[in-house]
């Protein structure tokens, strides 16, 4: 096997800190071609789906990808917008924002350009790819890499896939960076606050209703029984959201989206649930989506829109769907300390070196200021 370097790697060069964010990912358009092709990658991932390979390799590519791609992007026009995926927009402010946090806070600077440190963000499907993130970081310098997958909550599905890439990447790399991995932060006080001041925030501006639904995207209940955290992660966010708002139970409800096929998802459904509340005697529902950094298909369309009509053909009366936490100063603060946290060694070598640097360059310049005196005493005036 040949290991990928990098043929004019300098290596007096002073190391740099990488920072990645990286989300699930979006079709370049939303057009069937597309589509077709994010949803291969996508559902080709066994992390996805856990089923035999040869089993599903014929039920992907002779059912699903021959008729899943023009239905999902009618949906997927329904919400694209003029700077295109809303995921895509709203990843990419979240890094940009994430960059000029960490540059006021660690470098008292407005931009982290020559500070030694790189925000970048990737998604494990479609592009930016994690490969082409991570090979450019290398190539600019970075030895050090944080990755922070933007799923609060850990699922084998998501943020255990976005290290088996990370993984394979790094398998063919001749020099591996130093490495760490954020791998869960559904607990995290910043967190949960920045997730409960969205939502009071929204009750102060409309009102509040009956009761408030908590939705995360769904897995199949097997990954639960074999092991993954998921569902308990779910719940402990919901429970820690309700604390901070003073919710008692019954006042709010945790549910779960956007199953796929027939297998037993975890359970309660949220459309199950919204079509059962008015016969329960509920009329008004608010919707968070706490698992859901960045608002996208799921959230616009499904929680949004879809749900919507079924509650309100049920007998509901009144829906509202509470936007993610995108690119929110409370979100942006949390990030920013995840990371802090994660990297304070780091940060303080990186502090060390610039220090270093800055001594290094006064004593050159009084070396030079010398030169230049000693020259300027050998002139004959």
């Amino acid at each position: 096997m040949r290991y990928r370097g990098q043929s004019d790697f300098d290596h007096s060069r002073p190391p740099k800190i990488g920072i990645l964010i990286t989300n699930l990912g979006t079709p370049d358009a939303p057009e069937k071609k597309s589509l077709r092709k994010y949803l291969k990658q996508f559902l080709s991932d066994p992390r996805v789906v856990e089923i035999p390979r040869a089993i599903w390799w014929f039920i992907l590519n002779g059912i699903i990808l021959n008729t899943r791609p023009k239905a999902s992007a009618k949906l997927y026009q329904s919400v694209w917008t003029e700077v295109g995926s809303p995921l895509m927009f709203h990843t990419q402010a979240q890094a940009n924002e994430l960059s000029k946090t960490l540059a006021k806070r660690l470098f008292n600077a407005d931009r982290l350009e020559n500070t030694g440190m790189i925000v970048e963000f990737a998604m494990r499907y479609g592009e930016p790819s994690l490969e082409t993130q991570f090979r450019e970081m290398q190539a600019k310098g970075v030895e050090k890499l944080l990755v922070l997958p933007l799923y609060p909550q850990y699922s084998g599905s998501t943020t255990g896939s976005t290290f088996d890439a990370i993984a394979e990447e790094f398998r063919g790399t001749r020099w591996i960076p130093e490495f760490r991995f954020i791998n869960k932060y559904h607990d995290n006080s910043d967190y949960i606050n920045a997730c409960a001041t969205a939502i009071q925030r929204h009750w102060e501006n409309n009102g509040r209703s009956e009761l408030l639904l908590l939705s995360y995207h769904g897995v199949p209940k097997m990954y639960l029984t074999k092991g993954d955290p998921y569902h308990c992660h779910c719940h402990k966010t919901s429970r820690l959201i309700a604390n901070v708002l003073g919710l008692e139970e019954g006042e709010y409800l945790t549910t779960f989206q956007s199953r796929f096929g027939r297998a037993e998802w975890l359970q309660p459904y949220t459309d199950k649930t919204l079509m059962a509340l008015p016969d329960q005697g509920i009329k008004s529902v608010d919707i968070f989506c706490p698992g859901f950094s960045a608002d996208c298909l799921e959230t616009l369309e499904e929680i949004a829109v879809e749900n919507k009509h079924y509650f309100v053909d049920a007998g509901g009366s009144n829906y509202n769907y509470i936007p993610a936490l995108n690119a929110s100063p409370e979100h942006i603060a949390t990030f920013a300390n995840l990371i802090e946290q994660s990297i304070a060694d780091w940060i303080e070598d990186l502090t060390a070196i610039d220090e270093e640097q800055q001594v290094n360059e006064r004593r050159e310049q009084q070396e030079n200021l010398e030169k230049v005196k000693k020259g300027m005493s050998a002139l004959p005036y």
